[in-house]
């Protein structure tokens, strides 16, 4: 390559690096697989080390001489105490050989001690505890200063706010990694794709976007998690190797990195990446590698190793500090494999929703046979080009949802006709009908047997009524038995209609009738959820339930009593006034009253918190975020991520950041936590 060419092909690649890690870091929409940006990143890399002139014009912007930048507008930066730095990533068992290779000459020594654990295809965070006690939750950001979510992580069920143990250091950076479980990845994207909305790629990609959210409710209705591997800044300093920090975590009670390997030698190293790569199947988090360093901390300072952009005299060279030497990840390769698309179904979601599926030859991959992949919505079909009898390569995205990645077109039969989709309900015929600006097809009929099957699954989910027992399973027996067809029917089930369905049923049929009794008198807002209106979830039915504090009130909602709703816009009052207009919607919240529904509304209009917007920040002295959050809500309040001329009261405590700065430019009333709860004793 010329130097012409080779300088024409580092900008190219420059500039396509650079949108990537736009679409990963910033937006959490990436086009393409870990792996092939990677090979993008090290084409570059390569190219600028042939040329150094090339590389040495463009400085820190090139992008091998810069960490992704995740910061987003709507949050406070905060400078990290000691920069978060990215790993050097390979995926070939000789490079990782040759990484042992590096450190032993360092160091002198062949023999080295390693630990290994699997790494995890989430979001960076960092963590900060002062005394104990969670006082910041950071991003990565550009290594030196990230975004400060801390109430959005604060949400994280599992996450102590405060550690346990005698030996707490008194400032600690603690670095970790959030995600979502497969489990919680499909559910969200089935309410996605049935309201009509473009569904997340992965499981890294929702967990992003959440933590990004700038209203807590939100994130904390998704089930984020966390665990925990490593640290930063930490005064007095706790340990001498990572296996040793490793223990102080579990001591401290937080969650960690599992399975955990201390090795000696390379071939451990080895031995324990393919144990991870066998056993990653069985995780609750994606994983797309493992991670090696070196256990000892002293040998990780070592003047010879360190940080890439330092020198050995541990100048900086670049910018900033970029990746340790001494740690690197070992990616595994994307599993795909190669197989054929057998048949594409549709399946009726609860809102109506058709969504087509490629029925495929079961193929073996990541630990599984995948019989069927998603392919989302006509669009995504036309786009691809999927049809009946095509080859097509599949993969596990986050290793988790099969996905039809790649049409193998010079395989393609003679015969092949592209896939028309269809204009009618597979279930009931009714023609199918796409809404403006939608990429969903839905059925229209509301007495469709699968569209009411799924409104029952809804209704009774844990995330609704929580109605505990009646799962899918049930819900398909008793319709299949004629018990019920419609929610109402599920309060007018009696004990001895169950007795008959399980051999067990004299227990199963006393606990159901329980759980159903106990949902008679649910909060108002899961039955405004649990009806499944469009474009309403669990924060904006917590809205409406403050706000109108019955059914029969919220169905009679004019468009501006909706608009003045804090986030409410006119697609969402649009979509609740045309379900409230609909004679069999109106009909159902009748028969819901008549069989004895009767919600419980927020707190009573009046209170001195009703109607009222907070918004939380820093560490209060006795409340958690979630437990002072959940007395707003109880008292007919409503907790918000941001302040803005909306917002009545900050309640701030210890290190409250630019939260407390914007309330005070905007002239919001700032509260402490006595103020907060003498206001909660006087509204209750």
């Amino acid at each position: 390559m010329s130097p012409a060419e080779a300088q024409s092909r580092i900008a190219q690649l420059r500039a396509t690096v650079a949108q990537h890690d736009e679409l990963y870091y910033r937006r959490a929409k990436p086009e393409i697989t870990d792996f092939d940006y990677d090979q993008l990143k090290a084409e570059l890399a390569a190219l600028e080390q042939t040329h150094p002139d090339l590389a040495a014009a463009a400085g820190a912007e090139t992008p091998t001489a810069r960490v992704g930048d995740d910061r987003t507008d709507g949050f406070a930066r905060v400078k990290h105490r000691q920069a978060m730095t990215t790993l050097d990533n390979t995926y070939d068992e000789g490079e990782l050989r040759e990484f042992h290779a590096r450190l032993a000459k360092a160091l002198g020594a062949e023999e080295l001690v390693y630990t290994v654990e699997p790494k995890i295809d989430g979001v960076a965070i960092s963590l900060t505890y002062e005394h104990g006690k969670l006082t910041r939750a950071v991003t990565r950001g550009d290594g030196e200063e990230g975004d400060d979510v801390t109430a959005n992580v604060r949400t994280i069920r599992g996450l102590p706010q405060s550690l346990r143990g005698p030996v707490v250091p008194q400032v600690m950076e603690i670095r970790g990694e959030i995600f979502l479980r497969e489990e919680e990845f499909r559910r969200i994207n089935q309410l996605q794709e049935e309201l009509g909305v473009e569904p997340y790629a992965n499981p890294r990609n929702l967990a992003a976007g959440t933590l990004k959210q700038l209203d807590a409710g939100v994130v904390g209705s998704r089930r984020l998690e966390i665990v925990l591997y490593g640290v930063g800044h930490c005064d007095p300093v706790v340990g001498q190797s990572q296996s040793e920090f490793h223990e102080h975590l579990l001591g401290w009670g937080l969650p960690v990195v599992e399975p955990f390997f201390v090795v000696c030698g390379v071939d451990a190293v080895w031995a324990a990446i393919q144990e991870i790569d066998r056993g990653r199947g069985g995780l609750v988090y994606g994983t797309d590698g493992a991670v090696v360093k070196l256990d000892a901390f002293g040998q990780q300072r070592h003047p010879k190793i360190g940080y890439r952009g330092m020198t050995a005299d541990g100048r900086a060279e670049a910018a900033r500090k970029l990746s340790p030497r001494w740690a690197c990840a070992y990616k595994f390769a994307p599993d795909r494999a190669e197989t054929r698309v057998r048949d594409i179904t549709i399946q009726v979601g609860r809102t109506g929703a058709l969504t087509p599926v490629a029925e495929l030859e079961p193929v073996f991959l990541a630990g599984t046979t995948v019989k069927r992949a998603t392919l989302h919505n006509a669009d995504e079909i036309a786009r691809k080009d999927v049809r009946v009898g095509d080859a097509v390569l599949v993969e596990k995205a986050g290793e988790i949802i099969p996905a039809v990645v790649a049409v193998l077109v010079e395989k393609r039969p003679a015969t092949s006709v592209p896939f028309a989709f269809p204009r009618q309900c597979p279930v009931c015929t009714t023609v199918a009908v796409r809404g403006e600006g939608e990429v969903v097809w839905r059925c229209p009929n509301p007495a469709c047997p699968e569209k009411i099957r799924r409104r029952i699954e809804h209704f009774a989910s844990k995330g609704g009524l929580d109605i505990d027992g009646l799962g899918e399973e049930v819900v398909a027996l008793l319709l299949a038995k004629q018990l019920i067809a419609t929610i109402p029917d599920i309060y007018r089930l009696k004990r001895e209609h169950l007795l008959p369905l399980k051999k067990s049923g004299e227990i199963w049929a006393g606990n159901l009738i329980t759980a159903i009794a106990a949902s008679r008198t649910a909060d108002l807002w899961r039955v405004v959820f649990g009806l499944g209106i469009p474009q309403v979830g669990a924060a904006a039915a917590k809205d409406l339930a403050r706000t109108f504090r019955s059914l029969e009130a919220l169905a009679e909602a004019t468009e501006s009593e909706l608009l003045r709703i804090d986030g409410f816009g006119e697609k969402t009052a649009a979509a609740l006034q045309a379900w409230c207009a609909e004679p069999g919607n109106r009909a159902l919240v009748h028969e819901l009253h008549a069989v004895g529904l009767i919600p419980t509304p927020p707190a009573a209009a009046g209170s001195a918190l009703t109607g009222k917007t907070f918004v939380l920040t820093g560490a209060l002295p006795t409340l958690t975020r979630e437990e002072a959050a959940a007395k707003i809500e109880a008292a007919g309040g409503r907790v918000s991520g941001s302040v803005s001329k909306k917002t009545h009261y900050v309640l701030a405590g210890e290190e409250a950041g630019s939260k407390l700065e914007k309330a005070k430019t905007l002239g919001v009333p700032v509260i402490d936590e006595a103020e907060f709860l003498r206001m909660v004793a006087g509204a209750t």
